[in-house]
């Protein structure tokens, strides 16, 4: 780059530099004209990386695919120097405004735009990502907004000349977290989403890689909610004239003269980081402080009056004090008698008894004691759980988006599975296999919408699927596309029935009161658990399935935060007694199903000052044992009055170099921790499956795939068996890892 002097042009390779630049990620960015007058966009690397051999490597190779790349919503790359004294890119010059500017100075955007951003930017990344690329630089900063949608650039260069490279998951979180600020205006709460954009856009920003949508499922999802497309303009007229204003004074302007100033160097450390970012969106769900808390039970000293139903009931709780532990230091062991020594989990490999490739990387698994469910994007098929061989005949129905954290759409009960899924030309339907042949018992539609009038008002999220008692349950939202939203908004739940022999439709209950719902293995009463937005008071409730979801007992929640999620359980059953979080979010309370009379509560207390927040709870397949994850612990209570059994902790660092925690302690939902007859499976934050003894607490065995995916794997449990899906493979794990 030529260093100008007092009365020369800034120029860079065939490029005069017009106005002030901007930093984007890797590099500084230009409007610039050649001498012939046309306007090009160009990114001047700045010095450090400029400096470094590698970099300029990779930028070669990155540049030479890039510029095969097109697509409606991407700025292709016209002209690129990686071995100039100062590295440069040159791309398309496309009038518009960055969208940070654009919501900074006009504000949030409304649903239709909001809807066109997240459509756009899932064209542009699915485009990258179908070529083997990821961008690497997808933030408010680097997404133009045009008169004709979103844009951002085929190359990121940040993405393009990392090493390692970013992974196309990577850029999913981008894309949720970018719409989430167009949304906001820079606050972490995705209740803020309008209701057609939550589900999918909060899955971008799940903390776990593959319970991402990818680009392309983004785009179908919002293809098939059927919503019109903005009329007019999609952008707010103040946006629209801003917009104008800054083309034209860029068509205008004379070159400006003056070096180029060197890109800012970002301070380590500085900016919020990714991890927090999660945690915060998860509403604070993880264990704060990096995760290291010495943890401590305690009693409630003070139950609530008169002991009836509705209210806490008389408290019985253990009456002495029991285990510390403490993550930051492992070396230091409590006293006797402070209850239960934790036990560090160490143990052998797994041991596989089986493993088949196939063709597709499956999407979501269910598995009885002597068949496996293999759903992939493509089909379903059926595996003898015993060797792996093929059972049955594969069937047609696909499962695209997949289980993740907020979402579940298998169930297994009584020798019949029951799948969510599409088949070719067919949308939203609920389909029930039998389990001894694999054939199909009997499907029903889903996609019933409120069609108010000539326009579609609302929608069905579908979210978690359960059966039990010869019910099969659909729970999940109520999406209102009537163009308004707020984050004062209470979110409509709902949960429909339908008969598991025939799939007719029994009952359907919905409202405000409706967020996430429990439906047990056993019994006819089911637990939901409500919160609306602004730290107001939420509830849990009984929902009487044998009198047609008629409304029961309620509770008061003082800490629900945990409970504004649609669809999936964050709450336990165990021997007739439901189980949730309470408090501040670090009680457990243990009430009768029936009658909502409190059996027991137990307190969990942070002794370094850290705050305690619990996991989904969850029981042994008898009821006879509670399991609260916290943190790095996982703790084992007795059902019947809360006496703790043992305490498993994790040590070492999770993948992102933070504790290591279990996943069920995030308490964002997801079969994170299933349980066979003698054996507690869960997955920790290093993506490693712990078997652990359910009668001692130590490690049977681990599971740590090194060749697994970026994103993790994908794992059930069926009789003494877990499965895992990893890239093409399922593999077979005995209980007792022999």
């Amino acid at each position: 780059m030529e260093v100008p002097g007092a009365e020369r042009k800034r120029r860079i390779g065939p490029y005069t530099l017009l106005g002030s630049g901007r930093t984007v990620g890797g590099g500084e960015i230009f409007a610039a004209r050649t001498d012939e007058g046309l306007l090009v966009t160009v990114t001047v690397v700045g010095p450090e990386p400029a400096a470094n051999p590698e970099f300029r490597d990779r930028l070669r190779a990155a540049v030479e695919a890039a510029r095969s790349l097109s697509g409606l919503f991407l700025v292709p790359v016209v002209d690129a120097d990686a071995d100039g004294p100062v590295p440069w890119v040159a791309t398309r010059f496309t009038p518009g405004l960055p969208l940070r500017h654009a919501v900074d100075r006009h504000g949030a955007l409304g649903e239709p735009a909001l809807r066109v951003l997240a459509d756009g930017l899932a064209r542009a990344l699915a485009v990258l990502h179908g070529s083997g690329t990821a961008h690497g630089e997808v933030d408010p900063d680097a997404v133009l907004l045009t008169m004709d949608g979103p844009r951002i650039g085929v190359l990121g260069l940040v993405g393009a000349t990392a090493s390692p490279p970013p992974s196309p998951t990577d850029d999913m979180f981008g894309l949720g977290s970018t719409v989430l600020y167009a949304a906001t205006g820079g606050e972490r709460d995705t209740d803020a989403l309008p209701s057609s954009l939550r589900e999918v856009i909060g899955g971008c920003l799940y903390p776990e890689p593959s319970d991402r949508p990818t680009a392309e499922q983004l785009v179908d999802y919002l293809e098939h909610q059927g919503l019109p497309a903005p009329e007019g303009g999609w952008l707010p007229p103040a946006v629209t004239a801003d917009m104008a204003s800054a083309a034209a004074a860029v068509g205008s302007a004379r070159a400006v003269q003056g070096p180029v100033p060197p890109r800012p160097v970002r301070a380590p450390g500085a900016g919020v980081s990714r991890r927090n970012l999660i945690i915060s969106l998860a509403g604070g769900a993880a264990l704060l402080g990096g995760g290291a808390v010495a943890l401590a039970f305690s009693g409630d000293p003070a139950p609530p009056p008169e002991g009836r139903a509705g209210g806490l009931g008389t408290t019985a709780r253990p009456t002495r004090p029991s285990g510390v532990r403490t993550t930051s230091a492992p070396s230091a062991s409590p006293s006797s008698s402070d209850g239960p020594e934790p036990v560090v989990l160490a143990g052998p490999d797994a041991a596989k008894a089986w493993s088949r490739a196939g063709k597709r990387a499956p999407t979501c698994l269910e598995a009885s004691d002597k068949v496996v469910m293999v759903v992939t994007d493509k089909a379903t098929s059926f595996m003898e759980a015993a060797s792996g061989d093929r059972a049955f005949d594969a069937l047609n129905a696909r499962n695209s988006f997949g289980a993740n954290s907020g979402t579940h759409p298998t169930a297994y009960a009584d020798g019949v599975f029951y799948l969510f899924c599409e088949t070719p030309g067919q949308w939203d339907l609920l389909a029930a296999f039998d389990a001894a042949d694999g054939k199909v018992k009997w499907t029903v539609s889903l996609a019933a919408s409120d069609p108010g009038g000539a326009k579609i008002v609302s929608n069905y999220g579908r979210q978690y699927l359960a059966a039990s008692g010869g019910i099969v349950y659909v729970c999940g939202w109520v999406n209102d596309y009537d163009g308004k939203f707020s984050i004062h908004d209470p979110v409509t739940g709902y949960i429909r029935a339908f008969a598991a022999t025939t799939g007719k439709k029994l009952w359907q209950v919905q409202g405000t009161d409706i967020n996430n719902v429990l439906v047990p293995s056993t019994g006819s009463r089911l637990l939901a658990a409500s919160a609306i937005p602004a730290k107001q008071p939420g509830r849990v409730q009984m929902i009487d399935a044998a009198r047609k979801g008629a409304r029961g007992w309620r509770k008061p929640v003082r800490h629900p935060s945990s409970y504004f999620t649609s669809g999936w359980p964050l709450t336990g059953y165990a021997d007739g007694h439901f189980l949730f979080a309470s408090g501040k979010g670090d009680t457990l309370s243990v009430v009768d199903a029936a009658t909502g009379t409190e059996k027991w509560h137990q307190r969990f207390e942070a002794r370094n000052g850290d705050r305690v927040s619990l996991g989904a709870p969850f029981s042994s397949p008898d009821g006879a044992t509670v399991y609260v994850p916290v943190g790095s612990d996982l703790v084992a209570l007795a059902t019947a009055d809360g006496t703790p059994r043992w305490i498993s902790k994790l040590d070492g660092a999770s993948d992102t170099g933070g504790a290591n925690i279990f996943r069920a302690s995030l308490g964002l939902g997801g079969r994170h921790a299933q349980c066979s007859a003698d054996t507690v499976f869960a997955t920790d934050g290093a993506k490693t499956l712990w078997a652990i003894d359910a009668a001692t607490g130590r490690a049977r065995w681990k599971y740590s795939d090194p060749s697994q995916p970026d994103v993790g794997f994908r794992w059930t449990v069926g009789g003494d068996r877990v499965f895992i899906a990893s890239h093409l493979t399922v593999t077979a794990i005995a209980a007792d890892g022999r």
